[in-house]
């Protein structure tokens, strides 16, 4: 199961405005790639793929495709506005076991 905080689910809702689509959910993919090996990709869809994963997150759909559903397992998606790294959406997974320095790829 994934998590939201309200702060996240706050600025989920904020962004759909400005995109004029509020009604659509937040697409969470564990993807390969960077120095540690996997990274998280987040967007918009306007409905499930058949073999998502949907879960409802404080008020947002959130769509997971069974290859990343087990690497997601436990996460909490936050939303951070730090003065040194800036603003952005940042996934707190217990299932990571290390990252790299600038915090965009892990390895499971």
């Amino acid at each position: 199961m994934v998590t939201m905080t309200e702060t996240a689910a706050k600025k989920v809702s904020e962004l759909r405005l400005e995109e004029g689509k509020p009604e659509w959910g937040l697409r969470i993919r564990v993807v390969g790639g960077g120095c540690s090996g996997m990274s998280y990709e987040l967007g918009w869809e306007d409905q499930p793929a058949a073999d998502d994963n949907v879960l409802d997150a404080q008020g947002i759909k959130v769509y997971i495709d069974k290859h990343s559903a087990p690497y997601l397992e436990g996460s909490e998606i936050d939303f951070v506005d730090n003065s040194m790294m800036g603003a952005g959406f940042a996934i707190k997974n217990p299932n990571v076991k290390s990252s790299c320095g600038c915090g965009q790829s892990h390895r499971f």
